[in-house]
């Protein structure tokens, strides 16, 4: 369980001077939505050149099905999704868990950290400067996307002025 995996990851950042417990105990205290899951083709280009290492994320490790053929990988994540599973371990990969990763690897060495996109959510999409103001990418809260919301004045050169 989490709460085991915690107890484990506290006495590893104690009792060993590496600083990749330290991290991999932070990331383990943080919400769901600093846990960003990952894709597998995310994950195969990061890794590229490092195959011999061991892929560590702290999140979810999602299939992508764009992506045809998967390298033979060993990823240590929190938790892996079905299709994401099966395809590393039909690669001839592994997928391992944290209490693994302590006894095979205790204090990182030969580990490759990641992290994946926290600001991918649709949320993010709204936040920054207000939509309507100049240089602003920022998504406004609209009802709809139709023809009469928010395509008006300050939207379109024909109807006064365009921002």
């Amino acid at each position: 369980s989490l709460l085991l995996l915690f107890k484990l990851s506290r006495f590893l950042a104690r009792r060993t001077d590496a600083p990749f417990n330290k991290v991999v105990l932070k990331r383990l205290c943080m919400s769901r939505t600093n846990r960003a899951p990952l894709s597998l083709s995310k994950i195969a280009r990061l890794m590229k050149g490092k195959e011999s290492n061991i892929a560590v994320l702290v999140g979810t490790v999602v299939n992508d099905e764009r992506m045809l053929e998967v390298p033979k990988l060993t990823v240590c994540a929190l938790r892996f999704t079905e299709s994401a599973r099966a395809r590393i371990v039909a690669a001839g990969g592994e997928c391992m868990t944290f209490d693994q990763l302590a006894t095979q690897r205790p204090t990182g060495s030969n580990t490759v950290l990641l992290r994946g996109p926290r600001n991918s959510r649709e949320a993010c999409k709204h936040f920054g400067k207000a939509p309507g103001v100049p240089n602003s990418t920022t998504k406004p809260y609209v009802r709809s996307k139709g023809r009469k919301f928010e395509r008006a004045r300050g939207r379109r050169k024909s109807r006064g002025f365009k921002v």
